[in-house]
C-alpha cells in the first residue's frame, strides 16, 4: 500500500519537474539561440546596427576652451 503511494508521489513530482522546469527551459534556450543566430546573421550581412563606427578623429573631439573658464591659482 505504502509502496503505491510512494510511486504515485514519485510520478507526480517527476511530471511537475518535467513540465514546469525542463520543457520551459528547453523552449527558452531554443528561442534565445534563434535570436542570437539572427543577430549574428544580420551582422555578417553588413546590416548590423546600420552605421559604421566613427573614425578615431571623430570620436575624440576636444572641446574648445576659453581663457575665461579658468581661474588662476596662486600659492600662498
Amino acid at each position: 500500500m505504502y509502496r503505491y503511494i510512494l510511486i504515485g508521489f514519485a510520478i507526480y513530482f517527476a511530471y511537475r519537474f518535467i513540465f514546469n522546469l525542463v520543457i520551459p527551459l528547453y523552449r527558452t534556450t531554443k528561442q534565445v539561440k534563434k535570436q542570437f543566430d539572427s543577430v549574428r546573421q544580420e551582422q555578417a550581412s553588413g546590416q548590423g546596427f546600420g552605421q559604421t563606427p566613427p573614425k578615431q578623429e571623430e570620436r575624440v573631439k576636444k572641446p574648445k576652451v576659453d581663457k575665461d573658464d579658468y581661474i588662476e591659482f596662486e600659492e600662498l
